[in-house]
């Protein structure tokens, strides 16, 4: 895998744990907009902490898919997964 290939999947394994990291301490304003009833963004969303916990996190998923893609045991050119020959 070139530099260029791992870049992306790591840009987008980083943007589907974001997602995932997001909701994790959210707790809603306490007091309710009076005329909608809507309690809108969080009061402390901990951004800073949230980016941190994403980037660490998608590191590893990171490392785990590319020791996956690199080695031979998940290879569709020889071993188990490989096509049937012409």
């Amino acid at each position: 895998m070139g530099w260029f290939t791992g870049f992306v999947l790591y840009v987008l394994i980083w943007w589907t744990v974001l997602f995932a990291v997001l909701p994790f301490g959210t707790r809603p304003v306490e007091e309710a907009d009076p005329r909608s009833g809507w309690r809108g963004a969080p009061a402390q969303a901990h951004i800073g902490r949230k980016v941190v916990a994403t980037t660490l996190v998608s590191l590893l998923v990171w490392g785990v898919c590319v020791a996956v893609i690199e080695s031979p045991w998940a290879s569709f050119r020889s071993g188990w997964l490989a096509l049937p020959p012409h």
